[in-house]
């Protein structure tokens, strides 16, 4: 079974927020293969069923950013999943606006979603799929930018991001984190 984690921060406040596009990846990944997000566990809204014609469960931790990895680590240990059936989605401002990047592992490059989940964990060799949301203005703090919302200019980007980024995820499933790469990343 692969556990697909995506990032944000719950309430309406936030919906639509350049932080919470993993959220809005595991909504479409929801939508698109039928899975029913309503079960409320491990400090997450989560659901369960096919993806790909594999086995998977979306995450979306309730934890606010910072503490994401708390929700992460309770669900594998809950099914004793391996570290590398793991797929996190998330944000990242050294990305272009709905551009996506595949990686199967490295650092947390500032995140701190991906700091927490680093850190609950003790690794960071787990595969993740980062989304563009576009680098941060010049004279703005990086939380403000990461809290706003995308301009009008950008939402066609950002929408065509989420769905590359739920593409390479089953890309990720079906064809193995090598594959997937070389395909998503060339459009970097």
């Amino acid at each position: 079974m692969y556990i697909i984690a995506g990032l944000g921060n719950p309430g309406n406040e936030y919906k639509w927020t350049r932080h919470n596009v993993g959220f809005e990846v595991i909504g479409k990944l929801a939508y698109d293969h039928n899975i029913d997000l309503g079960t409320r566990k491990f400090r997450a809204v989560t659901g369960g069923g096919s993806i790909s014609g594999k086995k998977a469960r979306l995450l979306m931790p309730m934890t606010y950013m910072n503490l994401s990895g708390e929700s992460v680590r309770d669900m594998l240990e809950y099914y004793n999943a391996p570290v590398d059936r793991l797929i996190v989605v998330y944000d990242d401002t050294a990305l272009p606006v709905g551009s996506v990047r595949v990686r199967e592992q490295g650092s947390a490059g500032g995140h701190n979603g991906m700091k927490n989940i680093i850190c609950q964990l003790d690794t960071d060799i787990f595969p993740r799929v980062r989304v563009g949301i576009g680098e941060k203005p010049e004279n703005w703090e990086l939380s403000d930018y990461v809290l706003s919302r995308f301009s009008q200019d950008e939402r066609d980007g950002i929408i065509q991001g989420i769905t590359l980024a739920g593409d390479a995820v089953c890309a990720i499933l079906t064809d193995g984190i090598t594959a997937a790469m070389n395909k998503y990343n060339q459009r970097v």
